[in-house]
C-alpha cells in the first residue's frame, strides 16, 4: 500500500512555506481552446522545440506541461507566467534563471501517458517522478540493468503478483532522487538503495560510499491516478508534503 494521500483542489495557488513541499498533478490533455492559451504562455524556443516533436500527441504534452509549470512558477513568484526566466543543468534539470536570496524555490517535473507532477519546495532540492504501469515482458531482465543488487533480491523475494508494483514503486523512487541531485542516469543507479516491498514506506535507504548521506533526504510514495506509480525525493527529511490537484 503506498502513501495514503488527498488530492486537494485549489482555486488559487497556496503560499509555500519553509520546510513544505507541494505536490501538483495535472491532466495533459486540454481542449482545443485551452491548447491555444497554453502555447501562447511558452517562450520561443520552447515552441520551436514543440514543433520538433515527431508525433501530436506529444506535441501537445510538451506545450501543456511546459504551460503549466509557467502557471504554477509564475504564481509562486506573484509574476506573469511568460516572464519567468528558466536555465538547465548540465544534466538538463530545469531551474529558475533568477533566485530570491531569501527564499530560493526549487522546483521539478515529470509526465508520463498524458498525466503530469510537479513538484516545489524552499531551499532543498526536490525531484518527483510519475510512470503509467506498461506490461514489461521481461521485468527481471530490465530490472537488472537499472536496480543495485540488493534492489534486485528483493524484486526477486515477492509474489509473482507484486514484481510488478514493486518494480515500477522502486523505480520512481530512484528516477526521483537522481532528478533531484540534477545528475540523472550519469548517477550510477547501483550506487543507491531504496525500498520497493508493498506496505512498506518509502526510503532512500543508503548511498553507496556515504553512510549518513541518505539520512538527509524524505522520499515519498503516492497513486497519482490509477495504474500510475508516482515518488518525491526532496533533500529535507522533515519535510510537510501536501498535495494538490490543478
Amino acid at each position: 500500500m503506498r502513501d495514503l494521500i488527498t488530492w486537494r483542489k485549489a482555486e488559487h495557488v497556496p503560499t509555500l512555506n519553509p520546510h513544505e513541499v507541494h505536490v501538483w498533478r495535472a491532466s495533459l490533455e486540454p481542449d482545443a481552446q485551452t491548447l491555444v492559451r497554453h502555447r501562447q504562455l511558452l517562450t520561443a524556443e520552447e515552441q520551436a522545440r514543440a514543433e520538433r516533436f515527431l508525433f501530436i500527441r506529444d506535441r501537445h504534452h510538451f506545450i501543456t506541461a511546459r504551460a503549466l509549470l509557467r502557471t504554477l512558477l509564475g504564481s509562486y513568484l506573484q509574476q506573469d507566467p511568460r516572464n519567468v526566466l528558466l536555465t538547465y543543468g548540465t544534466r538538463g534539470k530545469p531551474a529558475l534563471a533568477v533566485q530570491r536570496p531569501d527564499a530560493p524555490l526549487e522546483f521539478n517535473l515529470s509526465h508520463s501517458a498524458g498525466m503530469a507532477l510537479y513538484a516545489f519546495t524552499l531551499h532543498a532540492q526536490t525531484g518527483v517522478d510519475i510512470e503509467f504501469h506498461r506490461d514489461i515482458q521481461d521485468l527481471r531482465q530490465l530490472a537488472a540493468t537499472v536496480f543495485s543488487a540488493s534492489e534486485q533480491a528483493a524484486l526477486d523475494a515477492l509474489p509473482a503478483t507484486l514484481r510488478r508494483e514493486g518494480f515500477y514503486a522502486a523505480w520512481t523512487r530512484k528516477e526521483a532522487f537522481i532528478k533531484a541531485i540534477g545528475e540523472g542516469v550519469a548517477f550510477p543507479l547501483d550506487r543507491f538503495d531504496v525500498s520497493l516491498t508493498p506496505g512498506e514506506p518509502a526510503r532512500l535507504l543508503r548511498i553507496h560510499g556515504d553512510p549518513i548521506a541518505a539520512q538527509r533526504w524524505q522520499m515519498v510514495a503516492f497513486t497519482p491516478a490509477e495504474q500510475f506509480s508516482g515518488a518525491l525525493a526532496v533533500e529535507n527529511p522533515l519535510a510537510r508534503v501536501s498535495f494538490w490537484e490543478l
